[in-house]
């Protein structure tokens, strides 16, 4: 096994200068850029050459760019992500503002998801074609229909709106309610209050997937022999669902779960955008917009390291869960 993690770690490195390159090729190439977004907004230098052409040079946009690239690789070998060309400060402050505010929200709608998909699953596949199964199977099909910036724009006209200001609709806290001011059970009502329409539509929207993989994966698994020997030998029915068959119908949804904790961080731009929730997915969203290459690399090469961490804690978390699964 630690031969096995050993290869895997040493073969994330060519993945991730892979990755990084193609990246950093495909935002350099795409047309316009930071300098003239900062210039967009003054109206004395907004229509003059001279000064991008300065700001390009100064910032040395203006070098090939494989230069540009080994310049950034330098610095971040150096633990420096550069510096943002929209926010004027650096990188990792951008990302430090914002990642506890998508892992706040995240961790709290990944928990729920995972928390009912799992136990509506297993029901709907238990009592296959029942009423509690076609209900669970519709909604889960009309969730994955539905978009989730409609779910959002729904929630916000038709529960915000008339909830009498109870239920916000953007931003993250009220200004000047802080633990000093309010306490702490005032300032956990205040941010749960902002996190209900994020962490509902995020919720929603997953659960509708998960709770189909999870039904049909343990279909599957009801149909072995093994369990079918369970229920011969006169096994409570509990039993044979929740300690033989679920846990190996939980293998699929493992490997679904593969890219968990970049999702953690990469947040959902959609939902953190409607929502004006200060997140990383908003960030990213804005960093492109911008042409804020700096900002945009850091958080695609966080993205891809989380993913592949991801898919070695899940290879695992297979052994853990089928103890017949050997890495060589």
């Amino acid at each position: 096994m630690a031969r096995y993690l050993t290869k895997r770690v040493l073969n994330m490195i060519p993945l991730l200068f892979i990755v990084t390159v193609l990246s950093f090729t495909i935002m350099q190439l795409a047309p316009g850029g930071p300098e003239y977004v900062l210039l967009s907004g003054e109206a004395d230098t907004s229509t003059d050459p001279l000064a991008a052409e300065r700001l390009r040079e100064k910032w040395g946009l203006n070098d090939p760019i494989p230069v540009q690239y080994l310049r950034w690789v330098g610095n971040l070998l150096k633990g420096d992500f550069g510096r943002s060309y929209y926010y004027r400060i650096p990188v990792a402050e951008v990302l430090g503002d914002a990642l506890p505010n998508t892992l706040r929200l995240n961790l709290v709608a990944l928990t729920l998801i995972y928390l009912i998909a799992i136990p509506l699953g297993v029901i709907s596949a238990v009592r296959q074609y029942s009423k509690t199964d076609m209900i669970v199977t519709a909604t889960a099909f009309a969730g994955q229909a539905a978009p989730d910036f409609w779910v959002g724009t729904l929630l916000i006209w038709g529960v915000a709106m008339n909830s009498g200001g109870l239920i916000p609709t953007n931003g993250i806290a009220t200004p000047g309610v802080t633990l000093a001011t309010h306490g702490w059970l005032a300032v956990l009502t205040d941010r749960a209050r902002y996190m209900i329409l994020p962490t509902v539509v995020l919720v929603f929207g997953g659960i509708t997937g998960l709770t189909r993989y999870m039904r049909s994966s343990m279909l599957e698994v009801l149909k072995e022999d093994y369990v079918r020997t369970a229920r011969a030998k006169g096994l409570p029915e509990k039993v044979v669902i929740y300690k033989h068959a679920l846990r190996n119908a939980l293998l699929p949804i493992l490997a679904i779960s593969g890219g968990l904790l970049s999702s953690l961080v990469g947040g959902a731009v959609i939902i953190e955008t409607l929502f004006s929730w200060p997140g990383i997915g908003r960030v990213a969203w804005q960093a492109v917009n911008n042409r804020d290459y700096n900002v945009s690399m850091a958080v695609m090469l966080l993205g891809a390291v989380l993913t592949m961490i991801g898919y070695l804690l899940v290879d695992i978390a297979y052994v853990w869960a089928d103890p017949r699964i050997k890495y060589e």
